[in-house]
């Protein structure tokens, strides 16, 4: 066996038992109570779950790829990010005022295309909002902001 083909053998083995490590340290996948159901249309519910609650709930759907790092550890902290910006399932704890704040923010996000993810969407077709779903949103949230 060559020098190289040592170091490459070796490389690879340390990487494998690595990542095999790795796996012990996967970020936290959890999905508390559900305080509350965010009061909007049936419709306007409808687009939220498919295109938003995986990451601004407590109903997030964990797929497999969840379970394996160095994906969960992202996916945990992209979901935590997101519930604490703004999580439905808790809506009951924000003032009228603070809601009302809140989806503004959110719209403003959507309408910026900031929202959802761009790298969020390859594996998760059905979440890309479509110019009906826009605008679904766009009359539920904007005249929240008015109240």
């Amino acid at each position: 066996m060559t020098k190289r083909l040592r170091i490459v053998t070796w490389t690879a083995a340390g990487l494998f038992v690595a990542f095999l490590a790795a796996q012990f340290a996967s970020g936290s996948r959890t999905n508390p109570p559900v305080e509350t159901e965010v009061p909007a249309p049936p419709e306007i519910r409808a687009v939220l779950r498919r295109a938003c609650y995986d990451c601004h709930s407590n109903e997030t759907v964990w797929p497999w790829y969840s379970h394996l790092a160095p994906v969960s550890w992202l996916m945990a902290a992209d979901v935590n990010e997101g519930r604490r910006h703004l999580n439905f399932s808790t809506w009951n704890r924000r003032s009228p005022d603070r809601q009302a704040q809140a989806l503004q923010e959110a719209w403003e996000q959507i309408e910026g295309g900031n929202m959802p993810l761009w790298y969020y969407l390859p594996l998760h077709s059905a979440a890309r909002l479509s110019d009906a779903d826009k605008k679904l949103l766009r009359g539920w949230m904007q005249p929240q902001a008015g109240r």
